[in-house]
């Protein structure tokens, strides 16, 4: 990965991205397909090559480690290493580009995004009890908000209830896509909380509450198989489950304004790694090009494969460029939920179009397992669909920018 330094950004974060693309150089690419072997599985894996496999993971996390960038998304206080929403944003380009890197570094979906909502909602008793355990490894988290009956396009229509009886809430429902839901220790499930004098409001309501997965009631129906391949995404029925009410993460009705919090920043980063993707699929395309022999001549001299190129230079330049705009506009503290739709809506379908050329130039090998980029393909197709799908983005969008015309009377002012 060629990374060199960006002159319009601060200079940590150019020792980030440096120290991260060096990691991902010289640790990972060379050994991209050992270091999952034993994951991924395989017909003719020895007891040596997986305990292989573990060595060179624990190894690169070492490094990790040593280079300060642990758990780059929590405060140093929780052994993280403290980045801020920029400097994060631009080591996840970085990072993406290699295959299963993030986790790594100590990013784990659904752990880092739960760990984050644990350090800002939790208490000191629950941050003792889950939050550090999540960190250095011994426990496992799990997601727990969509549910199959209800569009998860509104999270507001969840109909998944807590009932407060006394020191306790009584939680039924049912949930599906429930992450890392095969191996968690516990649950952050997604509940519209009720008094026992009283029904449920459709948005102050919403408490995320912390489940044990142990828990009398938490019934596992099935893993779900996404892409015709097992995930770790369970489909939950929770028939009810008791917990008490101290395992409540925030005040009662802050789960909507959590998951938001989680939402908001999740999609930007979500399309940073996809940036990272797609610069991969990109060099693997050119490099392609430029070896390939068919008919007398290589790639790169077609007029086909040309085209392929700067459509794919231009679809990664337009998605970098409108992503890393709404980044600062975020991390200045500016109204960014038009940019986040619109990047939500643009940055996957780039995505898509970027791989899809890349697999057409590798042929049949581009739909291999000795590539990555089958994987891409389908990770931007699913993107359509994660954090809201298009169509909710679309409108939103729309909403902001006649809600702009009507209100001020004035034009919509792209230069900010």
């Amino acid at each position: 990965m060629n990374v060199q330094p960006i002159p319009t950004v601060s200079d940590r974060v150019n020792e980030i991205r440096k120290l991260t693309a060096e990691i991902v150089n010289r640790e990972i690419l060379p050994h991209e397909n050992m270091i999952w072997a034993d994951v991924r599985g395989g017909h003719n894996l020895t007891d040596d090559d997986r305990a292989e496999a573990k060595r060179l993971r624990a190894n690169i996390s070492n490094k990790v480690r040593q280079a300060g960038l642990w758990a780059p998304h929590l405060p140093t206080e929780y052994g993280g290493a403290g980045l801020d929403f920029l400097e994060l944003a631009y080591m996840y380009e970085v990072l993406a580009y290699a295959t299963g890197a993030s986790s790594l570094f100590g990013v784990v979906a659904p752990n880092s995004g739960n760990g984050s909502v644990l350090v800002k909602y939790g208490t000191d008793e629950q941050k003792e009890k889950w939050l550090m355990p999540l960190i250095d490894g011994t426990l496992q988290s799990g997601f727990s908000m969509t549910e199959p009956d209800q569009p998860g396009s509104d999270p507001r229509s969840l109909r998944t209830t807590a009932r407060r009886e006394g020191d306790e809430w009584v939680i039924n429902g049912h949930k599906w896509f429930t992450s890392n839901g095969l191996r968690a220790d516990f649950f952050i499930v997604m509940c519209r909380t009720e008094e026992v004098d009283g029904g449920a409001d459709r948005n102050s309501a919403m408490t995320q509450i912390i489940v044990p997965a142990d828990t009398p009631g938490v019934n596992i129906v099935r893993g779900i198989t996404v892409w015709g391949r097992p995930s770790d995404h369970v489909e939950i029925i929770y028939d009810d489950v008791r917990v008490p009410v101290d395992n409540a993460l925030g005040e009662r009705g802050t789960g909507h304004q959590a998951a938001q919090d989680r939402l908001g920043a999740g999609r930007v980063y979500h399309c940073m790694n996809s940036l990272g993707q797609m610069w991969r699929a990109f060099d693997l395309m050119v490099e392609r090009s430029l070896t390939r022999e068919v008919n007398g001549g290589l790639l790169e001299t077609k007029q086909f494969i040309q085209g392929f190129i700067a459509d794919s230079y231009i679809d990664m330049q337009a998605a970098r460029l409108m992503t890393i705009n709404c980044a600062e506009k975020m991390a200045a503290g500016q109204d960014a939920r038009t940019d986040i739709s619109a990047i939500k809506v643009f940055v996957p379908a780039a995505f898509h179009r970027v791989v899809d050329r890349a697999i057409q130039v590798w042929g049949a090998a581009g739909v291999s397992g000795d590539l990555p980029l089958s994987g891409m393909y389908q990770g931007a197709r699913t993107l359509r669909l994660a954090d809201g799908p298009d169509e909710v983005h679309r409108i939103l969008m729309a909403k902001n920018v006649l809600a702009q015309y009507r209100k001020l009377d004035k034009g919509w002012d792209f230069g900010n």
